[in-house]
């Protein structure tokens, strides 16, 4: 056995580890911190394992509009005290239904959602898909399998349901997280439903974050868009509202953006809508499709028309795009323009009032809400390891990348595997800030399109180097048939650059 050398950090004294939100990167983490022999606390704050591909016909309400910078989170003072209040727990004469909502918004997952990279290139290494599954699946075969696996591995045993996480901090010389958790319990009696609140603050050695992307929907600031959508707030939505094709029957529909869930409702919606318009600004990760309008949209109202339409009316308000297109018929407006980077239990670690080129060696989240800041590998924070990420790189192979993170966070907290010194860590960091260029801004940061398996790679040989070093053993990753396939889809990609088709079979049910 050999000694780690003086540029190597080892976190030998984690015990118990706070994983936060039952998505596949936090069952995934879940399970390896399991394997490793640590004692694990996981906390969803919805009734069920799935993350975003968990679907519920209810719909989070909507976002502030216009909603471009992540959300004012509570402030912990030096003595751990917040200067905000929690959130309140008077919720007057609401039902549960209404209340559960707002403590656990539902996700943006809609009916025809599936998987848009092969099921063979999505799994955990500690469980393989049912024989005979299909590339491309409906979102419940995904839903189940990250299910199967918290059972499979002992996570779902560890998981604490309906609990939200409120805060995450460290008060200075305390070597624990202290973590406050809030859950939301139902009562049954007397011909009726009640609940109540019960919050609790726990100590951990190490948290994981793996709450996701898709919480806090991004809305631009668009000139009109805020007038349109007081005055027909039933007509103008974003895409995590979407659930259904049926609520565009007969209607003309406008969606802003190309990102996949823009495509899936243009697809899904092409069945029920009598036109779709769909306005793109020619991103560079934007999915092509022939009916795209090639240009950024701008709306603007026009007239004094009365406010109370009746159904089959359109919008008074005129669409103008960049390329001249004027758009006078529209129904609905859907605006896939995507999500914002936000952790507000982070307290003090996000700060929308920084700007991106302002952020220093500690925060996290600032106000363009797309670097997630300071992280090592996109995943341990710089300032103090034991605060993980999984589940921050896009354009990837998400079950089996956030796999593959989550053993890493599993032999890094276990200490199977070190870490650069702080100084190392931000030395590498500040390299990979200054290749940002004012161009690509903060959009394409953590994405690894092209460099998955370089960057899986890169770890491979940097766990595995220590594992021979320490006396453990060497960290499989994914084998030679996840990299066959891989390498094959991304051919078929570069080639076709478009949506897979959809099988007759999974057609959206209306």
């Amino acid at each position: 056995m050999g000694s780690v050398t003086q540029e190597a950090q080892l976190l030998g004294n984690v015990r118990r580890v706070a994983v936060i939100g039952a998505g596949i990167s936090g069952v995934a983490s879940a399970a390896h911190l399991l394997r490793h022999g640590l004692d694990v606390a996981l906390f969803e704050r919805s009734s069920i394992a799935g993350g975003v591909w968990h679907y519920d016909p209810r719909a989070a309400n909507e976002p502030p509009y216009p909603n471009e910078h992540p959300p004012a989170p509570s402030k912990i003072d030096a003595s751990g005290n917040e200067s905000l209040p929690r959130r309140d727990n008077n919720f007057g004469e609401a039902s549960f239904d209404e209340v559960s909502v707002v403590h656990a918004p539902p996700g943006p997952c809609y009916v025809g959602l599936r998987n848009n990279v092969p099921t063979s290139l999505m799994r955990s290494t500690l469980l393989d898909w049912p024989e005979g599954t299909k590339d491309f699946v409906s979102q419940d075969h995904l839903e189940r399998y990250i299910q199967r696996l918290a059972g499979h591995t002992g996570a779902q045993e560890k998981t604490l349901y309906d609990t939200s996480v409120e805060s995450v901090y460290k008060t200075p010389g305390s070597p624990h997280w202290t973590v406050h958790t809030r859950t939301l319990s139902r009562h049954e009696g007397m011909g009726k439903s009640s609940f109540e609140f019960v919050e609790r603050t726990w100590q951990f050695d190490a948290v994981v974050v793996a709450s996701g992307h898709y919480h806090e929907p991004r809305v631009p600031n668009i000139p009109g868009l805020l007038n349109l959508k007081q005055r027909f707030p039933d007509r103008v939505m974003h895409s995590k509202r979407y659930r259904t094709p049926n609520i565009f029957q007969d209607k003309n529909v406008f969606i802003i953006g190309a990102g996949v869930s823009s495509l899936d409702i243009a697809r899904e919606s092409q069945i029920t809508a009598k036109h779709i318009y769909q306005s793109s600004r020619g991103g560079k990760f934007d999915l092509p499709r022939p009916y795209c309008l090639p240009a950024r949209s701008e709306s603007r109202h026009e007239g004094n028309t009365d406010d109370l339409l009746d159904d089959d009316s359109p919008i008074p308000f005129e669409v103008v795009l960049e390329d001249g297109t004027r758009l006078h018929d529209v129904d609905r407006i859907v605006l896939g323009t995507g999500y914002i980077s936000s952790y507000p239990f982070l307290g003090a670690l996000q700060d929308p009032s920084i700007p991106l080129e302002k952020a220093d060696d500690r925060i996290i989240i600032t106000s363009d809400g797309c670097v997630t800041h300071n992280l090592h590998k996109d995943i341990f924070y710089t300032a103090d390891p034991t605060l993980a990420f999984v589940g921050v790189p896009y354009h990837i192979s998400t079950f089996s990348l956030f796999d593959f993170q989550g053993e890493v966070v599993a032999r890094v907290f276990s200490g199977r595997a070190t870490l650069p010194t702080e100084t190392a860590m931000r030395r590498e960091y500040g390299l990979r800030r200054e290749k940002m260029s004012v161009e690509d801004s903060s959009k394409e940061f953590h994405s690894l399109w092209g460099k998955e398996t370089e960057y899986i790679d890169e770890m491979l040989g940097w766990v595995n180097r220590d594992a021979a070093l320490l006396g453990h053993e060497p960290m499989k990753g994914v084998d030679n048939r996840w990299r066959s396939n891989r390498a094959e889809f991304a051919k078929k990609m570069k080639e076709i650059r478009r949506w897979p088709p959809v099988a007759e079979d999974e057609k959206v049910p209306l």
